[in-house]
């Protein structure tokens, strides 16, 4: 790698309002090196990125682009000066097949009446080769979160850009797509192209960059090669307090208890979920892990009728469940966190309050069945105080909120029906590490009242930092199972990928 600066960030400022977003920052990329940008949301990376994409405009500042100045008006000029961002929200056209995602640009400049969807799909399969195997002919909606972040980072590799802005791309990817994603990364930057990668995960970050820059309240704090910072060093700094403990304390030994929870005995539904049993037991938090597509999230959302017709016995506190649909799961006390919470988990363009009663609105509505405002306000009230949930008012849309206070929202939603159980699928994805933190308190503090809680993610260490136990779901089976001190990353990892399950044991 070359110690050329081939974008120069000086002074850069901008407000929104009386909100200062950037205060006078300062960073620089060099030709082919992997950069990592790390803060807690609402530390100002989005904004610069957006003023370097050229989304925002700064108020103030200089941004130089191999050495002379530049204004940057817009993502169209940023493309032509040879800059790339694949965001953090999936931004494709989910009706038109993935080819056409990919080479959205291409099509809109051609002047062919006749689209070449030959020609356009063979293209996107050659781009594909270096990342998966995804048919590029099938429709946007046909495939998985995982598989949509891919299409974005494809995408983006077929613009010829000298800069490429990666904003939290391994959130919804598996480890083996990951680890594609890093070897690419590595690829493009011996071959000269520099990368500005933005991550909450300190191992990615760690392993994969070359340096890391740390922002915290709209300012920079510390750029250093990873090679002289540690972890604590990065948390310390974002956060701007020393962080010595990330999960909260376990279930001890006087608090287990054998009482029951839930009871899931045989459950089925074709080839997706097949002789599925396992209980949770009062106090405990149960982790549920595998790969993307072994099942995980099909078990809890089949559990909970949100989809599917599974069959078998699904015990709830002694008593057997008959649900028809989501709405009697609801009325049981068991609810899902979905793992997509700005498409499935949240109303963004409403009012937090409205958020937070939309389970049952029953619960605030008059004998006329009109909602009381009053009664959704002082009910959002409550959950907020009790989640330390971080807004301006309880009248402001949940768009406005960052990343883990959004997650708050979602968690409030579900408390607002006092569950007895919730299932909650990646529950800190694209959540800083601060709220991170925060959330995984909130989660032991509700299993230690007696709400059951199971917890579905793809971050094997968020698992075993705050389970009790966890279970390892493989082609919609159980494969094994880790407490204690087996619940490491190597088991877990064997357990979902061993090609005969029933040949590992712990």
């Amino acid at each position: 790698m070359q110690d050329d600066v081939i974008l120069k960030i000086s002074n850069l400022s901008k407000s929104f309002g009386p909100v200062k977003a950037l205060r006078g920052v300062d960073f620089e990329l060099r030709k082919g090196e992997i950069h990592a940008v790390a803060g807690e949301n609402g530390a100002g990376k989005s904004t610069l990125m957006n003023v370097i994409d050229g989304i925002l405009q700064p108020d103030s500042g200089e941004i130089i682009l191999d050495g002379a100045p530049v204004t940057i008006s817009s993502p169209t000029e940023a493309q032509r000066l040879g800059i790339g961002f694949v965001h953090q929200e999936i931004a494709l056209c989910p009706d038109v097949s993935v080819a056409e995602n990919i080479f959205m640009s291409r099509t809109n400049v051609s002047r062919s009446w006749l689209m070449n969807y030959e020609k356009l799909e063979r293209d996107a399969a050659n781009v594909f080769r270096r990342l998966s195997d995804i048919d590029a002919s099938v429709l946007l909606r046909e495939l998985s979160i995982s598989n949509q972040q891919l299409v974005e980072i494809a995408k983006a590799l077929t613009l010829d850009c000298r800069i490429l802005i990666l904003d939290e791309p391994t959130a919804a990817l598996t480890e083996n797509e990951a680890q594609t994603l890093f070897r690419i990364m590595r690829e493009l930057a011996d071959q000269g192209i520099s990368i500005i990668y933005i991550s909450h995960r300190m191992v990615e970050i760690l392993d994969n960059c070359d340096r890391v820059s740390v922002f915290r309240d709209g300012k920079h704090i510390v750029t250093s090669d990873v090679a002289d910072i540690t972890p604590g060093d990065v948390v310390n700094a974002m956060v701007g307090r020393i962080v010595d403990k990330l999960y909260p304390e376990k279930q001890s030994a006087d608090e287990t208890s054998e009482e029951i929870i839930l009871d899931v005995k045989n459950l089925n539904e074709g080839p997706r979920i097949r002789d599925v049993s396992f209980a949770l037991k009062r106090g405990e938090i149960l982790g549920i892990a595998g790969l993307i597509g072994a099942g995980r999230s099909e078990i809890a959302r089949g559990i909970c009728r949100l989809e599917g017709a599974a069959t078998g016995e699904v015990w709830l506190l002694g008593e057997k469940l008959a649900l028809r649909n989501y709405q009697d799961s609801i009325a049981k006390g068991m609810v899902y966190l979905s793992e997509d919470r700005k498409g499935d988990g949240l109303f963004l363009d409403l009012p937090i309050s409205e958020n937070v009663s939309a389970l049952n609105l029953d619960q605030v509505a008059n004998r006329l069945g009109l909602i009381r405002a009053s009664s959704e306000i002082s009910q959002a009230g409550d959950l907020g105080r009790k989640l330390n949930l971080k807004c301006g008012s309880l009248s402001d849309p949940v768009s406005s909120l960052s990343g883990g206070n959004q997650q708050k929202v979602a968690l409030a939603k579900m408390l607002s029906v006092n569950p007895r159980l919730i299932f909650l699928d990646e529950p800190t994805r694209g959540v800083d590490v601060g709220a991170k933190s925060e959330i995984h308190r909130i989660l032991r503090d509700l299993a230690r009242s007696g709400v059951g809680i199971i917890v579905i993610s793809s971050e094997l260490p968020e698992l075993i930092g705050v389970c009790d136990r966890v279970i390892v779901v493989r082609e919609g089976r159980i494969s094994g199972e880790v407490a204690g001190h087996d619940m490491t990353e190597e088991n877990i990892m064997r357990l979902a990928s061993v090609m005969d399950a029933q040949a590992v044991s712990f």
